[in-house]
């Protein structure tokens, strides 16, 4: 759902997950390898923006230590942009995975990379260890597996070694030569992943530590050739493209084409239509599309203004070319959309 961020952060689940954590704090919980107890710390999460959106920002990560070595953890982020601090090791990767949302991290040495729903990415922990965060819908609701490639050298589960799994080939083979790497959604990753994210208390960390050796073993049977890997890209351009974004979004009554946009902000067509799609998971016209649409239904739930001002508000001159973009994104008419809602 895109809409404005706030829309999508009401309808998405993640803030059921955030109902212990106060606007502008994150909350981190870690579980200890013994599997007894928990520590819960507190901290003010570093906003980069002031906007209304930023002001409710919660965060929340909560971290299962399954292995020497391996450990895994919940992601649920609401908000817009902030710094993120970790200690590192050297040696450590992680792999992400994304449920619902997109994030985007902007790593030392100046790479992006934006990754979205069911998409895997790929980095060493030292890339991130002081690095901006971005939510371009505005929410985030993934996992982080950590290898610690110093310790997995010599204390390999033992499923793991009986596959004579090499974590350093798989590291190397994953984030080589790029150091960052992202593979897109696919129904293998679905299928590792789609019973994780709403497992009972008890049952989490034996399921994790399953799941984690599966998703080892399959990465070190598929490797980044046999798929179409997401390639980085410079911070500037993402800042580029943001900027783009928000004066789009800012007057949808004006309608932008590429070519206006490439001379105004001096980046060049290909650029522009493969960065914003990298940071936004669809193409400029798709995603402007659903954007108005988006916050048509919100103006026909929330105000009495008649269908054709709507229209006119979103960018549509024509109210027939209205209802039949407002009936192919949300597969009703708006007349009828908005009976739901009186």
């Amino acid at each position: 759902m895109m809409g404005k961020k706030t829309d999508c952060r009401k309808d998405c689940q993640i803030s059921r997950h955030l109902r212990d954590v106060p606007p502008g704090k994150l909350l981190m919980i870690r579980h200890p390898l013994s599997g007894e107890g928990c520590l819960r710390e507190f901290s003010d999460a570093e906003l980069l923006t002031d906007t209304g959106l930023s002001a409710g920002t919660r965060l929340k990560t909560e971290t299962y230590m399954l292995y020497p070595g391996i450990e895994l953890s919940y992601n649920y982020f609401l908000g817009d942009r902030f710094r993120f601090h970790h200690r590192h090791k050297d040696c450590v990767l992680s792999i992400d995975h994304c449920c619902r949302g997109r994030i985007g991290w902007e790593m030392k040495g100046g790479l992006s990379l934006y990754f979205g729903s069911g998409d895997l990415s790929f980095h060493a922990t030292d890339k991130c260890s002081d690095s901006v965060i971005t939510l371009p819908l505005g929410y985030y609701e993934g996992l982080t597996v950590s290898l610690d490639l110093s310790v997995l050298r010599t204390t390999l589960p033992e499923l793991l070694r009986d596959a004579e799994l090499d974590v350093c080939a798989l590291c190397q083979s994953f984030c080589g030569e790029k150091e960052t790497a992202a593979l897109p959604a696919s129904p293998r990753i679905r299928h590792i992943f789609s019973e994780v994210y709403d497992l009972p208390e008890k049952m989490r960390r034996p399921y994790l530590k399953l799941k984690c050796q599966e998703l080892l073993l399959f990465l070190s049977m598929t490797g980044p050739s046999e798929n179409t890997v997401f390639d980085s890209f410079h911070s500037e351009q993402a800042e580029i493209i943001r900027r783009i974004h928000d004066a789009m979004t800012s007057d949808l009554k004006k309608r932008y084409t590429i070519e206006e946009l490439s001379r105004q902000y001096l980046i060049n067509t290909a650029a522009l239509k493969s960065v914003f799609k990298s940071v936004y998971g669809m193409p400029v016209a798709s995603y402007m599309k659903q954007y108005r649409i988006m916050k048509a239904a919100e103006l026909l739930r929330n105000t009495d203004r008649s269908v054709s001002a709507v229209a006119s508000e979103v960018g549509y001159e024509s109210q027939s070319k209205f209802s039949a973009a407002f009936k192919d994104i949300m597969k009703i008419l708006p007349t009828d959309y908005r009976r739901q809602y009186t």
